[in-house]
């Protein structure tokens, strides 16, 4: 079945007629002239085949056809109405969904109170957030599956892409406790023979190669023996035993039984957290989110 044609000025004259059951009521309501409103009414009866008001003298009513068409009007007005407003919160950035892809430490750091703020600026958006690491976040902003980025050190050569760093942090040194350097700072070369838990360079290149840049400036290449994609099992694998790792500092706020963070030295190197996103995305709701994100203070060592 096709479509019908009904101009909203049929229907909405229809539907205030109905409810006034009076040709001079209705037309004020509507401001204007009886006239063009018997006109309406008219159009809107040839377009249904039949007759939708019974007209007496000082009697208007509602025929049977009339009486079938007003509950589908009046929903098409309101059905409208709602769309109409729907559609101007989301162009405004009132409302709608934001996709934003997270690195799992930030929910240590910058995450909850953005989070908060932007939930409590903009009630009426829907915030559908996605834990990754960083090189998935940079192929899913490309593939637009999320709109913002959140991650550790950000690739160079992005073009499409735009980057502002919101946090910066020094590193520690994640030991198990019982480990012999784990009662005050380490000398980054101290830990030249120790076994290394770290993360894949696949799930951050640029972190990765910070961490082991860092151990090469040092004077040697960390022996890996052990990756894990998250921050969080890295602690874990390291209090079991298995090694020593370099991490950003807001790690020591997982509190993992067995594990100590101490500071390294030197400690001049630290490790950036960016928000990202396309440069050519309109969406509203990525400026309120760029406009809510503020630097952070960096975390001391």
């Amino acid at each position: 079945m096709g479509r019908p044609e009904l101009p909203l000025a049929q229907l909405h004259a229809f539907v205030v007629l109905a409810e006034e059951l009076h040709f001079g009521h209705a037309a004020a309501h509507l401001g204007i002239a009886q006239p063009p409103l018997s006109q309406q009414i008219r159009r809107l009866e040839d377009k249904v085949g039949h007759a939708l008001f019974s007209r007496e003298p000082g009697r208007v009513t509602l025929t049977p056809a009339g009486h079938e068409l007003l509950p589908a009007a009046r929903r098409a007005l309101t059905d409208l109405a709602d769309g109409l407003a729907a559609a101007r919160a989301v162009g405004s950035g009132q409302a709608g969904r934001l996709r934003i892809g997270f690195a799992a430490s930030l929910a240590l750091t910058i995450l909850p109170d953005l989070l908060r703020t932007f939930a409590q600026r903009f009630p009426g958006v829907h915030l559908d957030i996605r834990e990754m690491t960083t090189a998935p976040q940079i192929t899913a902003l490309h593939d637009k599956a999320i709109d913002i980025g959140l991650l550790r050190e950000p690739p160079t050569g992005e073009a499409e892409l735009g980057f502002r760093t919101v946090l910066s942090e020094p590193f520690v040194a994640v030991l198990p406790a019982t480990h012999p350097l784990a009662a005050g700072t380490v000398q980054l070369a101290q830990l030249a023979d120790s076994p290394f838990v770290l993360l894949p360079r696949a799930a951050g290149p640029q972190l990765y190669d910070q961490i082991t840049g860092l151990c090469t400036a040092a004077g040697f290449t960390p022996h890996i023996v052990q990756h894990a994609v998250e921050w969080q099992t890295v602690c874990a694998l390291v209090g079991a035993g298995l090694g020593v790792s370099l991490a950003p500092a807001s790690i020591r706020r997982i509190r993992l039984r067995g594990v100590a963070c101490r500071r390294v030295e030197p400690g001049t190197a630290r490790t950036r957290v960016a928000v990202a996103w396309r440069k050519t995305d309109q969406n509203p709701l990525v400026k309120h989110l760029l406009a809510t994100v503020s630097p952070n203070p960096p975390d001391k060592p």
